[in-house]
């Protein structure tokens, strides 16, 4: 684990990142006091939260093999990717296409940090940039990818940590509405609707405490997103349920929304 000293410059220590947090929930050691005593806050009210972290990360996995695979994407901007871990999107894509191109984009300097040391391989790119700010992500995101052919976009464990007065509606549909037909969104969302009430109430207090508040929403808010959109079966469904490789992890361990939709 890291500590103030051994910040990079920029890293803002003082405020709890949900990138660093993430890495923290997953075992990492790229986050700092205040991401842990945030990510402890949470734990504490909903145990399974780690649990949580890891069936997410392989909901992606899966969701990029099917893209990259019986889908035949070969692009990818993966938004929010994350501190980089085990089974990146480009580890997964290029292990079935090599020549799948993939960008990522965080607003986290630490990100950047470690995408420098980890994407010196063809086909890959960096942008720091703000998923609230989807013009200059598409426009910067161009250099590497061909919006004339299909691309995988992919929101993973991301918009439950935009709340509505920051409009993520209307940013998704900015940035499905440049993919061209034949392209895939891809969507992990927290929700409460498969938690008992009782662990309701305890993440909602220990969330109103965060300086990086979340806004988990409902199955049907969940859908919102996929306006126009076709969902690949099994449409949406806790993240352990779609397409499982073994028996899946049930709620409320897995209290998250996956889905994969094509855009026609």
């Amino acid at each position: 684990m890291r500590d103030v000293e051994a910040a990079p410059p920029g890293i803002d220590t003082s405020i709890a990142h949900p990138a660093r947090r993430y890495d923290y929930w997953l075992g990492g050691t790229d986050n700092f006091a205040v991401d842990r005593a945030a990510g402890d806050a949470i734990a504490a009210a909903y145990p399974s939260i780690r649990t949580l972290a890891v069936e997410n990360r392989r909901f992606l996995r899966r969701a990029v093999s099917f893209l990259a695979g019986a889908a035949g994407v070969r692009q990818f901007l993966d938004i929010g990717t994350g501190i980089p871990t085990a089974n990146n999107t480009h580890e997964v894509a290029q292990a079935l296409a090599p020549d799948a191109r993939v960008v990522y984009v965080d607003n986290d300097p630490i990100v950047l940090t470690h995408a420098r040391a980890l994407l010196r391989g063809g086909g890959t790119a960096y942008l720091e940039a703000d998923f609230r700010t989807p013009g200059v992500i598409l426009d910067r995101a161009a250099s590497t990818l061909d919006f004339d052919e299909p691309i995988g976009l992919l929101l993973v464990a991301l918009l439950h940590l935009v709340r509505d007065s920051d409009r993520p509606y209307a940013h998704v549909a900015t940035l499905v509405e440049a993919l061209p037909p034949g392209s895939y969104l891809v969507i992990s969302h927290g929700t409460a609707d498969l938690v008992p009430e009782a662990v309701r109430a305890r993440v909602a207090a220990a969330d109103a405490t965060s300086p990086t508040p979340s806004q988990v929403r409902s199955k049907d808010e969940v859908a919102g997103f996929f306006a126009g959109l076709e969902l690949v079966e099994p449409g949406i469904v806790p993240v352990s349920e779609w397409r499982p490789e073994g028996v899946p992890v049930p709620p409320p361990e897995a209290s998250c929304y996956g889905a994969v939709a094509r855009k026609p």
